[in-house]
């Protein structure tokens, strides 16, 4: 049976860009891009179209294959309840790559039009110590990242009086629009202190807090969702059916009216934040490596193991609750079984894999906040101490409980951590530099927890282990 598309009823052509994008991916397509398009339906938020920037030559093919199709594609909800819902997704109005036409992405930033700049750039791309960002520093007028586009962008925006603007991250970090703050600033200093200056008196980072789950599109998903909407779409994107956004209400040129479609604006996210990152992408990151490891390449898969979906639930409740206070109106316990289904939904059918990347930028900012709370208390470290020691295995051997090897995709580990990671003695691991919020080496309950999960897990893999740990 197939999908009914639903249709965007404005008028395209009456859409202004007031917003640029950076990190045109799957996740944005699937909220910010999904809160406008709802937007849009009202003729009053015009204004507020956006225009969509790539940076990177890996966004070749999905850049032509956007711009194929007027920069339109469908994005499928995915319902617990085994029932989709599709719609066509009309609000990226623009969209540059910046690889072919730099020029374009500057005087886009520039427009005065635009006053919003949001971004996705994942947890990893708030490094400032890469060769590209140092390459920017130096060559203000050819930039390579984000940093260096959005300067330069500035700089023109600056001389043509076009104003204040706000950046808006939109990434999975604690405090993300602190973080873009503290960083953009050093970058702007590092390369031009009258910038700097300028950005403190006229450009607002608001912190955001984002959610909503959105695998991968692999070419057979394209197959599959095209077949099942009945559309010839190459740019497809599919998710869950839950969607939340949380916006601290700090813009300085204005902003969209996301509300109406269901966004929240607050004075303070830091409590959605805690509970989202702390319980949602936590238990993610405990989940992934156990699962990937015992054999299973799907969540959905490994949340339909009773053991691996008991295991979260008691990390969630044990592990997570005396340290996130419920935000507002929120029904913790609602919340969290609402998560277990969501990471069940076989509609949405995630890719563990996907879960295990970047492990190292993860840790800092999903677990150890909450573990150095448990290091003060002196809590119970099983869970943790099993995903650690997961984690661990996952890095050091390359290959599951089945004998099948795979490749690591973690690209924040630093060569010091390589050694760290080969070492034989697993005491060293704890060094690492994704672990450097707590020392874990002196926290000696902690040490005794992790050193038997590391030996177990080695001499009898992972599922064993599990067993133990829930019973």
């Amino acid at each position: 049976m197939k999908t009914q598309v639903i249709n965007f009823n404005y008028n395209r052509e009456e859409v202004k860009a007031g917003i640029v994008h950076i990190g045109v991916g799957n996740f944005h397509r699937a909220h910010e891009e999904y809160y406008t398009n709802k937007l849009l339906e009202d003729a009053a938020q015009s204004n507020w179209g956006i225009c969509g920037v790539m940076l990177l030559p890996g966004d070749e093919r999905l850049y032509k294959a956007l711009k194929k199709q007027d920069n339109i594609y469908t994005l499928t909800v995915c319902g617990r309840d085994g029932k989709d819902e599709a719609y066509r997704i009309g609000s990226l109005v623009d969209l540059i790559w910046g690889v072919e036409n730099p020029e374009a992405v500057i005087n886009k930033i520039a427009d005065k039009d635009i006053k919003i700049i949001t971004m996705t750039i994942t947890e990893g791309g708030y490094n400032l110590d890469k060769d590209e960002v140092k390459h920017d520093i130096a060559n203000p007028k050819a930039p390579q990242t984000i940093f260096g586009f959005i300067a330069e962008g500035l700089r023109r925006r600056i001389a043509a009086g076009h104003g204040p603007i706000t950046l808006l991250s939109c990434d999975n970090l604690q405090h993300n629009g602190n973080t873009a703050k503290r960083v953009f600033t050093a970058f702007f200093e590092a390369q031009d202190k009258e910038l700097a200056a300028w950005v403190a008196q006229n450009v607002t980072f608001p912190n955001s807090m984002v959610d909503r789950i959105t695998p991968a599109t692999r070419p057979d998903d394209i197959i599959r969702l095209n077949e099942k909407n009945g559309t010839d779409d190459e740019a497809p994107v599919y998710c869950e059916d839950f969607i939340q956004w949380v916006i601290e209400d700090n813009f300085i040129a204005g902003r969209p009216a996301w509300e109406k479609a269901g966004a929240e604006f607050t004075d303070d996210v830091t409590a959605y934040e805690n509970m989202k990152l702390s319980l949602l992408n936590a238990s993610h990151t405990l989940l992934s490596y156990p699962a990937f490891l015992s054999g299973y390449r799907k969540v959905d898969e490994a949340m339909h193991d009773e053991r691996f979906a008991k295991l979260l639930r008691t990390f969630m409740d044990k592990d997570i609750t005396p340290y996130v206070p419920a935000p507002g109106n929120t029904d913790l316990e609602l919340y969290k079984q609402t998560l277990i289904e969501r990471f069940g939904n076989r509609s949405v059918s995630d890719q563990l894999a996907r879960l295990c990347l970047d492990g190292a930028a993860k840790y800092p900012v999903y677990v150890m906040p909450n573990l150095a709370k448990m290091i003060a208390d002196d809590a119970d470290f099983t869970r943790v101490a099993f995903s650690i020691a997961s984690y661990r295995h996952y890095l050091k051997y390359k290959t599951d409980d089945n004998g099948v090897a795979f490749e690591v995709v973690d690209p924040c580990l630093t060569a010091e951590d390589a050694k760290l990671i080969a070492s034989d003695e697993p005491m060293d691991f704890l060094a690492l530099s994704a672990f450097q919020l707590a020392d874990l080496k002196a926290a000696a309950n902690f040490v005794k927890v992790y050193l038997q999960m590391v030996e177990d897990i080695k001499e009898k893999g992972i599922l064993p282990v599990l067993e133990t740990i829930i019973s």
